[in-house]
């Protein structure tokens, strides 16, 4: 059996080599989510800075969510990231899931994104 550690860094390998064929210059739209909240960042990878964050447990979203572990907080974070991101002048981001599987929350805040205009 893998300890939670071991599984994080096969995760880590797994995904690094496909993003760097896609991104391309684009800066990276990173996302993490554990049991109780849901991250995203929006990387230059080329600067090694990050852009823009949000999470559920940003203080104007905190206020309005219920929980920080369901798919309504994942859309407010993806639109929020998505606002921030457009402040930074980024429309065009390549996307990093981080591993998990594009599903539930992960797609959640990936099309809330999205629809608040950015491009990936």
């Amino acid at each position: 059996m893998l300890t939670a550690k071991q599984l994080h860094e096969r995760r880590k390998v797994r995904t690094r080599f496909q993003l760097k064929r896609k991104s391309e210059g684009r800066a990276r739209l990173s996302v993490h989510r554990t049991g109780a909240n849901i991250y995203a960042q929006i990387i230059n990878d080329a600067q090694g800075k990050t852009l823009a964050a949000a999470s559920s447990l940003s203080p104007e979203l905190k206020k309005k969510l219920k929980t920080g572990a369901d798919k309504a907080a994942a859309v407010a974070v993806g639109k929020m990231v998505a606002e921030l991101a457009k402040k930074a002048g980024i429309t065009q981001v390549a996307f990093d899931r981080g591993g998990y599987i594009y599903a539930g929350r992960v797609k959640a805040l990936a099309e809330a994104a999205r629809e608040a205009g950015l491009d990936f």
